[in-house]
C-alpha cells in the first residue's frame, strides 16, 4: 500500500491573469486607447466618439463592445441613445500630475493633457 502525499493547492492567481489578460488585450489597440482617453472627460455617444476621432461609427461600435466585454467602459441607455462612460473605479485621479487606470491586476499612468495641466 503506497501512501500518496497531500496534495498542493495550485499557486495563488495573484494578478487574476485571465482577466488582467483580457483587458490588456482591450487595450492594445490604439484606437482604443484614444477612446478610453476620450471618455476620461466623461461620456459620449458612439456618434459623438465617432466625430471626435473622426472614424466610422461603425468601427467605433466595434471598438467600444471589446471595451466592454474587458469592463472598461459601460453603457447607459438615455433614450434612443447610449452612452459609454468608463467604468466604475478605472480611472482613478492621483493628484494634480497624473491620473490611473486601475486594471485591478495593474494601473497604467495617463499623462495629463495640456488641457489639463
Amino acid at each position: 500500500m503506497s501512501i500518496k502525499p497531500p496534495a498542493t493547492p495550485p499557486p495563488l492567481d495573484v494578478f487574476q491573469s485571465q482577466t488582467c489578460a483580457e483587458r490588456l488585450k482591450a487595450l492594445s489597440e490604439p484606437l482604443r486607447l484614444r477612446i478610453v482617453d476620450l471618455l476620461r472627460s466623461g461620456e459620449c455617444t458612439v456618434s459623438e466618439i465617432a466625430v471626435q476621432l473622426e472614424t466610422e461609427i461603425v468601427t467605433v461600435s466595434h471598438h467600444l463592445q471589446i471595451l466592454k466585454r474587458a469592463d472598461i467602459v459601460t453603457p447607459r441607455r438615455d433614450g434612443r441613445f447610449v452612452c459609454y462612460g468608463l467604468s466604475k473605479d478605472v480611472l482613478q485621479n492621483r493628484g494634480e500630475s497624473r491620473f490611473l487606470l486601475d486594471l485591478g491586476c495593474c494601473a497604467i499612468e495617463v499623462p495629463l493633457t495640456v488641457a489639463e495641466a
